[in-house]
């Protein structure tokens, strides 16, 4: 076995041990039926932790049995563990880990502040919760603990942003250097980032250090949060909740983006986005706003990932 990699986690009952080594690993529990892999979750459970773990297992016992090639990930890296933290944990620690930051180091960190920070694990299903339900590539919890980077990145920043305010400084640093070279998501660990967020794709990501990303919020891929000249201070993006944030948008400086705004694909903002409106191109225009057909007032973009109801409601121009 590697130097420095955590051994996987019996579940609760105990049993053997088991290695990494591949021919070491006892068979899969059997498939699940079908009927408990829900395909979509419900809209509210009242131990929602408790409840996707149970998805979680259901999926890779299913997934194991009809891909044996992927049996003993799966077992190391789910079915192996008796919570999600713990998988998470595991899972984190073999992504990130390196020749000089041992996967053993990095197993105990996540799992110590998963552990002492509620908050935390609350975050990390919410997230969960997102992906399946916003991201039609999305078709699994496990799918997406165990692939998106992404979800895997925010999950890494919430460590690193504990250990920022724990003074832990340059640890939190390496974390990001980390995450960076792994996922290609780079996030300052000071940066504030809300609950149930969805990176969708999530290569080039960068967010500064004094952003502040809210509830509810989807940013695409190769969106900058970022500053402007080299001033220190407060100097990065404000996203408010429910915000969507297409592709390749670059925010710029201390500006505020308001709730349930939408930042179009490739757009460059400079100034603030009032809540509920659009801005598009480069610089960015701001578009008035108009609830169009069907349209509740509670809809917000970053839940219902809606990028083009701008085109409907304010040109005739069709493709």
């Amino acid at each position: 076995m590697p130097a420095g990699q955590p051994q996987a986690h019996e579940p609760d009952g105990g049993g053997t041990s088991h290695s990494n080594n591949h021919r070491a690993y006892s068979p899969p529990p059997a498939a699940l039926p079908a009927e408990l892999v829900p395909a979509y979750p419900p809209p509210e459970s009242e131990d929602d932790e408790s409840w996707v773990w149970t998805q979680i297992k259901a999926e890779a016992r299913r997934d194991a049995d009809a891909e044996p090639a992927l049996a003993s990930f799966l077992y190391a890296t789910v079915l192996s563990h008796p919570s999600l933290p713990r998988s998470l944990s595991f899972h984190l620690a073999n992504k990130l880990c390196s020749s000089t930051l041992l996967s053993t180091l990095l197993y105990d960190l996540f799992l110590a502040s998963l552990t002492a920070h509620p908050s935390l694990r609350a975050a990390v299903v919410a997230d969960l919760l997102a992906a399946r339900s916003r991201d039609p590539a999305c078709v699994g919890f496990s799918h997406c603990l165990l692939n998106f980077k992404g979800f895997l990145a925010i999950q890494a920043h919430r460590v690193a942003h504990v250990l920022w305010a724990q003074n832990r400084r340059p640890l939190a640093l390496a974390l990001q250097s980390r995450v960076a070279d792994v996922f290609a998501v780079d996030i300052h660990p000071a940066a504030v980032v809300g609950k149930a967020i969805l990176l969708d794709h999530a290569t080039g990501v960068v967010i500064g250090e004094t952003a502040v990303v809210g509830d509810n919020v989807s940013i695409l891929h190769h969106v900058t949060l970022g500053g402007t000249g080299k001033a220190v201070g407060d100097r990065h993006p404000k996203i408010g909740d429910g915000v969507l944030i297409g592709a390749g948008a670059t925010i710029l400086g201390n500006v505020m983006i308001g709730a349930g705004a939408k930042i179009g694909a490739g757009s460059v903002v400079l100034i603030d986005v009032p809540a509920r409106s659009t801005a598009v191109g480069n610089p960015a225009r701001l578009l008035g706003r108009r609830k169009s057909d069907g349209e509740k007032e509670e809809d917000m973009p970053g839940e219902s990932m809606d990028h083009t109801s701008f085109i409907r409601q304010w040109s005739d121009y069709t493709i």
